[in-house]
């Protein structure tokens, strides 16, 4: 029955929070909705529309808000320090406790370098000092800006709430010295939070993820701008216009790309937002159709994103060929995780679509 803000909640959030019965709330600002556009912070969150669900719910109804950075579900998009203040400052009025969940912290501390009036001067570590300093707590998978390969944690300035965490970790997953982690992988996390700071990695990461936006772009490809810092999103909706959202447009792409070269992505689209209704068990449409293609850590030479660029141009030139699919199987939370697709055939036909892909 409670209700948690977020600027966009990422699937496993999401999917964690309505188990629990709490009804997610995405408040991204309005900038969000153009994918074209080269504004800075589209990751940012719509402070009038927090304001107002505080006071459609009540501050008893919200335990807590979050603020995703980098906004994965929203492209990659960074928030800017200053709407993080502001965010703060609505919590502060409201009493509730801010969380980030910081996943990308480093690589949205460096596109607020990068972007943020008045940011230029700043060590990325400075910035982010004073993006935790805004917070009351986290989550973090350390997969991403910890630079592990498992593992991650929960942060809390509130006593009472980490000994309760502590109480369920012990349940569910370990002593609280390791949470069901091997020692080697809690030390690589921590190895990993400091790398991560790291200006001349982070330049790399981000001028990776600016070159292939960039090449895609030249062959016409429709992807999310500006690229973020970890993942150029291709705009499925566009790559593929002769399918519908309930078509899975997202995953037609996907599977073409593994298809012609072997390229794993993922759909970030109705397959991932969308849902079935319970009463009517009629499928529902997500907001937007993208598909990811996220950078591995320290992993690709410049050869291998020219590889995936000639795939998706390959892939875009044949795009009226991409079949319509439709859900197999799904799972009530978290369906994309485990569900199984089938290519409908009597739509792709319809529409012109086809399995016949040219290598």
């Amino acid at each position: 029955g409670d209700v948690v803000p977020n600027n966009t909640h990422f699937d496993t959030t999401r999917g964690n929070l309505e188990e629990r019965g709490v009804h997610a709330i995405d408040l991204p600002c309005e900038e969000a909705n153009d994918l074209t556009s080269d504004l800075p912070f589209k990751g940012n969150m719509n402070v009038g529309a927090l304001r107002a669900t505080f006071e459609e719910h009540g501050p008893t109804k919200i335990p807590l808000v979050m603020m995703t950075v980098t906004n994965n579900a929203g492209g990659g998009q960074p928030a800017s320090l200053e709407n993080l203040r502001e965010v703060a400052a609505v919590c502060d009025e409201y009493q509730t406790p801010l969380y980030l969940d910081a996943c990308r912290f480093a690589e949205n501390a460096y596109l607020i370098k990068q972007r943020e009036h008045g940011c230029e001067s700043m060590t990325v570590r400075e910035i982010v000092l004073e993006m935790f300093s805004l917070a009351q707590g986290c989550t973090m998978s350390a997969k991403k800006d910890g630079m592990a390969n498992i593992g991650g944690f929960v942060a809390t300035r509130n006593g009472e709430v980490a000994q309760r965490q502590k109480e369920r970790l012990t349940l569910v997953e370990g002593f609280p010295t390791y949470g069901g982690l091997a020692g080697r992988d809690l030390e690589a996390i921590a190895v990993g939070l400091e790398e991560a700071l790291d200006e001349d990695y982070l330049a790399y990461r981000v001028g990776t993820v600016a070159y292939l936006a960039r090449h895609l772009l030249q062959h016409g490809i429709p992807v999310v701008q500006p690229p973020g810092g970890h993942a150029v999103f291709i705009d499925a909706a566009a790559f593929a216009p002769h399918l519908q959202p309930l078509d899975l447009p997202g995953i037609s792409v996907a599977n073409g790309l593994y298809e012609l070269g072997g390229v794993r992505v993922v759909e970030i689209g109705t397959a991932m937002f969308g849902r079935r209704d319970e009463q009517t068990g009629e499928e529902v449409a997500g907001p937007r159709e993208l598909v990811r293609l996220a950078l591995p850590r320290r992993m690709y030479t410049q050869s291998h994103v020219d590889y995936v660029v000639e795939v998706v141009a390959r892939l875009y030139r044949q795009r009226a060929l991409l079949p319509a699919y439709r859900f197999r199987f799904q799972t009530r939370f978290l369906r994309h995780f485990t569900a199984a697709f089938t290519p409908d055939s009597q739509a792709s036909a319809a529409q012109g679509g086809s399995r016949t892909l040219t290598a």
